[in-house]
């Protein structure tokens, strides 16, 4: 996850750096909680398969709860509750609070159709640090993606029922070749809806996503669309707005940042570039985990395909931590051991090889991810030889 405006404050001077451990370092991860697979929706992009049924096997109350300890005992301070969809699970608050009394930061990452008048203020005395609710496009590329015609005026229902509360919302947002010309709409509704906080996702083949992916963004679309969110972050610290910026699943906008910054803020591209490299690109199996509806860890939520151990099984700290799992390892290299173009990037150390669940989708996961948009002489590749043709 690349923290846009964390930077840009930083080189502002408004505010210091984000804290970056040292790359490739081993600690307590940002947990983000499958806490069951039900959804009320089916979308397009889901890379978990949710659907509205039940899902056997999945932790109970008990079993959560324990978790919740377990997951404390090993340092872990950040938890993003996830499905799914969260407010499906009956102890959904419970978990919620007692994550709360125990000094976490809580996310809830919801789809926002089961917000309403009837739960609000449940989900306000849950204190959450923050609710993220997907926005998908505007409203019928929304409800296409999402495949529920009504979706989107009931998640934006939810976000003004969320404000009205007080609670900081995030709009959250898939980049697609379908909704990249509504970006700038997308920003507005920010504006107009007082929404604190723009996540901006990258496609990941995974899951449906997997099947999804002819839909992705192509090179131009998401580099113009990452443009506009660097300037949208700057404009709004230079007008004073509390905004928040973030992108996630391509550590290429990093880089993509750094070249923004050569252009906008020459002073302070050097500056940039030293932040970055001490970011270290992309954390999956380092500083993100995920905890599936099952208990099965993974390196994060797009690696379902693959289990580095389960938390009823054995404690979170020894399967991450003491006796990680050799895929583990292998992802917490710095910088990762890959080939093609990625194994050739002179921003390796900058973007760490980006997300290798599309290079598995592509079918090696130790290639070249091809969700990267950034040029060969970008990378800093030779330029291709060129043979002149003899005129006939």
């Amino acid at each position: 996850m690349l923290r846009i405006s964390h930077y840009l404050r930083s080189l502002a001077g408004e505010s210091p750096p984000p804290r970056s451990a040292k790359p490739g370092s081993t600690r307590p991860p940002v947990v983000i909680w499958n806490l069951l697979r039900r959804c009320n929706l089916t979308c397009r992009h889901c890379y978990a398969t949710s659907a509205d049924s039940e899902f056997r096997d999945e932790l109970d109350t008990a079993e959560a709860l324990k978790v919740i300890d377990d997951l404390h005992a090993a340092g872990v301070r950040v938890l993003i509750l996830s499905g799914g969809e969260p407010l499906l699970r009956e102890d959904i608050f419970e978990l919620s609070d007692y994550a709360r009394d125990k000094g976490f930061y809580v996310a809830l990452s919801s789809n926002g159709t089961l917000i309403d008048e009837q739960n609000i203020a449940r989900i306000a005395a849950a204190r959450y640090d923050y609710v993220g609710i997907s926005i998908d496009g505007l409203e019928e590329v929304h409800d296409h993606w999402r495949r529920l015609k009504g979706s989107f005026a009931a998640s934006m229902h939810a976000i003004d029922l969320c404000r009205a509360r007080n609670i900081r919302v995030g709009l959250r947002t898939t980049l697609t070749q379908y909704n990249h010309t509504q970006l700038p709409a997308l920003l507005e509704l920010m504006r107009t809806h007082d929404v604190q906080k723009f996540y901006l996702s990258h496609l990941n083949y995974s899951g449906r996503g997997k099947r999804s992916r002819k839909a992705d963004a192509h090179a131009q679309m998401t580099r113009d669309a990452m443009w506009l969110i660097f300037e949208r972050a700057w404009q709004d610290i230079q007008e004073g707005r509390d905004s928040d910026f973030v992108s996630g699943n391509n550590d290429a906008d990093a880089v993509l940042l750094l070249q923004w910054a050569e252009q906008r803020l020459p002073q302070q591209r050097d500056r940039l570039e030293q932040l970055l490299r001490e970011w270290g690109g992309n954390a999956s199996g380092a500083g993100i985990a995920n905890i599936d509806n099952i208990g099965d860890v993974h390196p994060d939520t797009y690696w379902w395909q693959h289990c580095v151990g389960n938390v009823r099984r054995q404690s979170f700290r020894d399967l991450w931590l003491d006796h990680p799992d050799p895929l583990l390892l292998r992802l917490r290299q710095h910088p990762r051991a890959i080939g093609g173009r990625c194994g050739q990037c002179r921003w390796l150390g900058i973007c760490n090889g980006n997300t290798r669940t599309r290079a598995w989708a592509e079918g090696d996961l130790w290639a070249e991810d091809p969700g990267c948009y950034l040029t060969d002489e970008e990378i800093g590749l030779p330029a291709p030889l060129r043979i002149p043709c003899a005129a006939v």
